[in-house]
């Protein structure tokens, strides 16, 4: 990873997203420029890295405490960074967001899809079919994400979740599911149901598409 000084000035995030627009950033260039510098050990690249593998584990429900647990980020920067997660959240509502089908979910887990290794996502549904969360159950090899259904159920549980979606990007390749992805899916499912859950789709996406399991009658 480079640091900012040895990154050209059109280059830097702040710079790139005042010349080329926020959509033009990765997640770790804007939160980058949210945190605005880094610490004496973290260049704030490197620090925006070690913050977001947190939010991603913890997922939409991610508080101050949680980011206070990297070196260097004192309780007012993780409040700043919670204040702006929450500005946002309570104007494009991805919690409580109303799903028809499994695949409205994409908007909110899109931005995974361009990840180098395969990152497998849990959203929790409630009985009103809206999302409750979305938090990464697992970061794995570039073509292999090692999952269990304990891990994928945990929070889904302890949320009182009525449903599940899962999903994983395809870093390399087809979106075309795997054996191995096949045998997750059937493996989910069954735990779903002894669970009481509605297993509603596995998806698998890449940047140019996605394919789900559900619209695919595989499930």
């Amino acid at each position: 990873m480079k640091k900012i000084k040895d990154i050209p000035q059109s280059e830097r995030p702040r710079e790139k997203l005042l010349e080329q627009g926020a959509h033009c950033l990765s997640d770790q260039e804007l939160l980058a420029v949210i945190l605005g510098r880094g610490t004496q050990k973290d260049d704030v690249l490197a620090l925006s890295k070690k913050i977001i593998k947190i939010i991603d584990e913890k997922g939409l429900l991610f508080s101050p405490h949680d980011i206070t647990a990297v070196d260097g980020i004192g309780s007012a920067k993780a409040a700043s960074i919670a204040a702006a997660f929450e500005f946002v959240r309570r104007r494009i509502k991805p919690e409580g967001l109303k799903i028809k089908f499994p695949a409205d979910v994409l908007p909110l887990i899109q931005h995974y899809a361009d990840r180098k290794q395969e990152h497998f996502l849990s959203v929790s549904i409630n009985g009103a079919n809206e999302v409750m969360n979305v938090r990464v159950v697992s970061i794995g090899l570039v073509n292999k994400s090692h999952v269990h259904p304990r891990e994928v159920f945990a929070d889904v549980i302890a949320e009182r979740a009525s449903a599940i979606i899962v999903a994983h990007n395809h870093p390399h390749g087809e979106i075309k599911p795997s054996p191995e992805d096949r045998h997750i899916t059937h493996q989910l499912k069954e735990a779903a149901k002894i669970l009481g859950l509605s297993f509603l789709d596995h998806i698998i996406f890449n940047t140019k598409g996605y394919y789900s399991f559900a619209e695919s009658d595989e499930l």
